[in-house]
């Protein structure tokens, strides 16, 4: 098949899925063009990969009748379009693209007039796509609810990046160890991690809490552990995520919403004990195997920490369930092959409507 991939600005998830999507379509013998914002592209980097790319300002409003008439033309030309995110799902939509597919990777997050922005592109995507796939079962549920006529949960797998032996030890580090993997920003909730490290300043055999990522809130992080002399170190952005997973003892999640949080995968997989926010996907992606806490609560976030910390049992547990609950996730190729039977299926339909 001839495939449309339409892709936002990005610079997580959503380009790390597309990415493992692509490649995998690729070799399944499908011509797959990318559309997105020349950032996006450089960022996915597919050059090589046998798929053509065309810069195109994908989710963007200042330019959106440009837009709309350029995803037309390159729909006209391919058998499926599949767009990405609420917003330029909707934009494509619009623009009276058929067949359509779209991935809702994020529900709404942030104050009222936000979520009644994101909740008017929700029903123009759902009630104008062939089928909307829900990286999370209350995406799919909002979808439904949106008036999605076909809405389907989308499983989205984390590359295996970070490896580590089967049988760690799980005595502490000196001073124990504990890291969080994220973009800075208000979504990610790290100043709840701040607050909760807070705690442990001066306290004899505390431990330090290490923060991987960069984003808009870089500054003001600093600046709160600063305030309240809290032991926690700014990373910055880190290609060397398998080295620190290897010396951390608890890896934390504090958002206040998630689908299917590639760190926490990770973490799984890896066998790294994870203490996370019970959001969104989070439960339904990590089961018994990942200690889970209320969002939005430094105190039940710390608690969570120092239960994993002081109980090597816990520890033990979490380092075996982890790994046995990351195998029943499907692998990228599973995934590439769901699409195609979904691509297969409402190209179909859509010659059926034609004829």
């Amino acid at each position: 098949m001839r495939l449309l991939q339409v892709v936002p600005e990005t610079t997580g998830g959503i380009g790390v899925h597309v990415r493992m999507l692509v490649e995998e379509l690729t070799k399944r013998g499908h011509s797959v063009t990318v559309a997105a914002p020349l950032a996006t592209l450089q960022r996915l980097a597919l050059e090589g990969q046998g798929t053509r790319t065309l810069a195109l300002p994908a989710g963007s409003m200042q330019h959106s009748l440009h837009v709309r008439q350029q995803l037309r033309e390159l729909a006209n030309a391919h058998d499926v379009t599949h767009a990405h995110g609420v917003r330029v799902g909707a934009q494509t939509a619009v623009a009276g693209v058929r067949p359509l597919v779209v991935t809702w990777h994020n529900a709404p997050v942030g104050g009222r007039l936000r979520h009644a922005g994101h909740a008017a592109l929700e029903r123009i995507t759902a009630r104008r796509s062939d089928v909307v796939l829900g990286a999370s079962s209350d995406l799919v549920l909002r979808a439904h609810k949106a008036g999605a006529r076909d809405a389907r949960l989308c499983e989205l797998p984390a590359p295996a990046t970070v490896t580590l032996p089967p049988d760690r030890d799980v005595a502490l580090h000196d001073p124990p160890t504990v890291l969080a993997v994220a973009r800075l920003h208000r979504q990610k909730r790290l100043d709840l991690l701040v607050a909760a490290a807070a705690s442990w300043r001066g306290r004899a055999g505390s431990p330090q809490v290490l923060v991987a990522g960069a984003g808009p809130l870089a500054d003001a992080l600093a600046a709160q552990a600063a305030r309240a002399a809290a032991p926690v170190r700014f990373l910055g952005a880190r290609t060397d995520i398998g080295s620190l997973f290897a010396d951390a003892d608890v890896i934390v999640l504090a958002s206040d919403w998630e689908a299917r949080p590639f760190v926490a995968q990770e973490a799984l997989r890896a066998g790294v004990p994870l203490v996370a926010t019970d959001v969104g996907g989070v439960r339904e992606l990590v089961g018994p195997a990942a200690v889970l806490v209320p969002p939005g609560d430094a105190q039940a976030l710390r608690q969570g920490i120092e239960a994993v910390l002081r109980d090597p049992e816990l520890r033990r547990r979490l380092a075996r369930e982890g790994p046995a609950r990351a195998a029943q996730w499907p692998t990228p190729r599973e995934m590439a092959s769901d699409h195609e039977g979904i691509y297969l299926d409402v190209r179909s339909r859509s010659s059926n409507r034609a004829r």
